[in-house]
């Protein structure tokens, strides 16, 4: 049974957080300002303005719930909050609401936790020489929650943000999944000094790892795994004119690895092929490789391959539905936080259980409060 909460009752996970604010400037409480923010990307709402329209609409229902002291607080009032809050520590209270109003939900085995980046196309810069900003963020796959996000300026400096963004995560009891771009060293003995475990692709940036991983599978497909101790699954998906058929293999590091010595930290490496049939009977197919630091099942390592296409999905959603890759927002804490609150909003609208689209949800969220109550607070039917 989910925990439930009242509106109002969601302005405590921010009442620890600093008020960068300098006093005689308080007209509004803080924790006022945090609450319309999130109800309006909710509604649909893609910046300040629009939000400080929404909640003049709402103002009355607003005040059942928010002490709203001097009224409904302007647009610049909301972006000047919203542009001196801290990142970090305004991810920080949402972990606390969303870990606390989903205590009792569980995961059978470790968490997957997929890390991937993104760019925010029209939010460059050009007078103050910026380009547009990237994302680097976390989310947990079979959950749909938003977990966290660290920002760069370019997509070449996402190797130095996901060691920042997994020092923000909880990572005991947990299995990372990192495209090629995060096959680093240092990331993955970050991970697993953190406690968690990580299942990460290997492409040509690791040319030698690569090469090797390629070798030993290969000579393995041609004497049919017949000396091999090793964890398989296949699936068969038959759906959008085409059939998928995908094989994946794990088997623990070979003795005879000859990475070996340079990446202690893996004790397993995979194969994932994916053989496709389209509808005018044209095939293709694709191989990918993977380092994995646990000798996970056949099943568990499909899993986290396929899982990580979920905060793909999530980008995907975020530019169609939240129009985020049209965003303007040159100042970047601003659009960091506001990316945030994107974010934010798709782990809540997945997680009512009412069979619409995420623009359908948006949409009632908008037209009724009953139901924005309902996403806010997480209740299901």
């Amino acid at each position: 049974m989910t925990q439930l909460v009242d509106v109002g009752s969601i302005a405590a996970y921010f009442e620890s957080l600093s008020d960068p604010r300098h006093t005689r400037n308080r007209k509004h409480l803080l924790v006022d300002i945090i609450v319309v923010s999130v109800c309006g990307i909710l509604c649909g709402c893609d910046g300040p303005t629009a939000m400080h329209r929404w909640a003049k609409e709402r103002k009355d229902w607003l005040a059942q719930h928010l002490a709203l002291p001097n009224g409904i607080p302007s647009r610049d009032c909301i972006r000047r909050l919203l542009l001196a809050l801290k990142p970090e520590a305004f991810q920080r209270c949402f972990q606390t609401w969303i870990t606390d109003t989903l205590a009792s939900d569980s995961t059978v085995g470790k968490r997957l936790v997929a890390i991937d980046g993104k760019t925010c196309r029209r939010s460059h810069d050009a007078a103050k020489d910026l380009g547009p900003l990237h994302l680097v963020s976390a989310w947990a796959s079979e959950e749909g929650i938003a977990l966290g996000q660290v920002a760069t300026d370019a997509k070449s400096n996402e190797i130095t943000a996901i060691p920042v963004l997994l020092e923000q995560l909880d990572l005991s009891n947990t299995i990372v999944t990192i495209d090629a771009m995060g096959c680093q060293k240092d990331i993955v003995a970050k991970t697993v000094k953190g406690g968690g475990d990580c299942i990460i692709a290997v492409k040509e940036n690791q040319p030698k790892l690569e090469a090797a991983i390629a070798s030993f599978f290969g000579e393995q497909i041609e004497s049919d795994f017949e000396d091999l101790r090793y964890r398989v699954y296949e699936s068969r998906d038959d759906s959008h004119g085409r059939i998928d058929e995908r094989t994946y293999y794990i088997t623990k590091t070979p003795g005879d690895f000859a990475p070996a010595a340079d990446w202690p930290w893996v004790k397993a490496i995979g194969y994932a092929m994916r053989w496709t049939t389209k509808a005018d009977g044209s095939e293709t197919s694709e191989v990918r490789y993977y380092l994995c630091t646990r000798y996970v099942s056949g099943k568990r390592f499909a899993e986290a391959v396929r899982g990580h296409w979920g905060i793909e999905s999530m980008h995907w959603v975020l530019d169609v539905t939240f129009r985020e890759d049209d965003s303007r927002t040159r100042e970047r804490t601003l659009g960091n936080n506001l990316s945030w609150l994107r974010r934010f909003a798709v782990t809540l609208l997945k997680r009512h259980p009412i069979n619409d689209s995420l623009r359908g949800k948006m949409i009632r969220c908008l037209m009724n409060t009953e139901f924005l109550t309902e996403v806010l607070t997480l209740q299901r039917h």
